[in-house]
């Protein structure tokens, strides 16, 4: 895949990717893997969460497509999700603030009664060459957004799970391999291994699985619109299979650990990283 250089305002806009981003739409088939489940699933308006959401729809969950502000996206990820025969529930709104979290979980039980799975999936980062560029206001945003908001969905969403219910948790191969140029967004990835690690330990009584995915590079509205577009040009050529991943590509991994065929895998983490390695 070659990408021209480009950039854009963030969050950015899946309409503006060139060329444009594959969630799975002619490719994904389902099986019934997940029939009648009630998912809620942040940033689910593009990239990775639209291709899991679509991903879990065509597998039979109904969705709640939680987002920021990026009302285009997420009706297309809504339209998705009808045209796979599921009910979709758009709720935007900031998850940095916990009562916007609690909401989101309240609504997910008023339309659907219950939460079988809880993809924590939105993140927020931005790219510096200095540590002087970034202001206190952005590591505390990022932090809020990344690693706290977990913790509120996490703790409203726990009451209205089942036994066998699953929450999964993004990460990064920049948990282990740290890029300086994200320092807030690689930090608050090594601080979610740690929450999926001890969250499976702690809701294991409850019947709960806790995993995580970290994927390597992305073709995501979030690279153009945080990363300089020389890096974009070159976004992905680290990695020994010198490409990108498409969002579909990821989804997969979601599936199966959402579904119950994992119902021994807790704890864990899976890498989505093109071939370069995770400890």
């Amino acid at each position: 895949m070659n990408q021209p250089k480009q950039t854009q305002t963030p969050p950015g806009q899946e309409a503006l990717l060139d060329p444009p981003a594959d969630h799975g739409e002619r490719s994904y088939k389902g099986s019934g893997r997940l029939s009648e489940k009630a998912a809620v699933i942040t940033g689910a308006d593009s990239g990775i969460g639209r291709a899991v959401a679509l991903a879990f729809a065509r597998e039979g969950a109904d969705i709640l497509i939680s987002y920021l502000s990026e009302d285009d996206d997420a009706r297309e990820t809504a339209r998705l999700v009808e045209e796979a025969g599921r009910k979709a529930v758009l709720v935007p709104g900031d998850i940095s603030r916990s009562a916007h979290c609690r909401d989101i979980i309240d609504i997910a039980v008023q339309a659907f009664g219950r939460v079988d799975i809880l993809v924590n999936n939105a993140a927020y980062q931005m790219s510096h060459e200095t540590l002087d560029e970034i202001s206190d206001e952005e590591w505390d945003h990022t932090f809020r957004t990344n690693i706290s908001a977990m913790f509120y969905l996490v703790k409203a969403a726990v009451p209205h799970m089942q036994p066998g219910s699953s929450i999964i948790n993004t990460a990064s191969v920049n948990a282990d391999m740290p890029k300086p140029t994200l320092l807030a967004y690689a930090t608050t990835k090594g601080a979610i291994q740690n929450f999926t690690g001890g969250l499976a330990q702690l809701l294991a009584e409850k019947g709960i699985r806790v995993n995580a995915v970290a994927p390597g590079p992305v073709w995501t509205p979030l690279i153009p619109s945080t990363l300089p577009p020389e890096q974009v040009a070159k976004f992905g050529e680290q990695v020994p299979m010198k490409r990108p991943a498409q969002p579909a590509e990821v989804a997969p991994p979601y599936v199966m650990l959402a579904s119950n065929e994992a119902s021994y895998i807790s704890g864990a983490t899976i890498a989505v990283t093109g071939g370069m390695p995770i400890i």
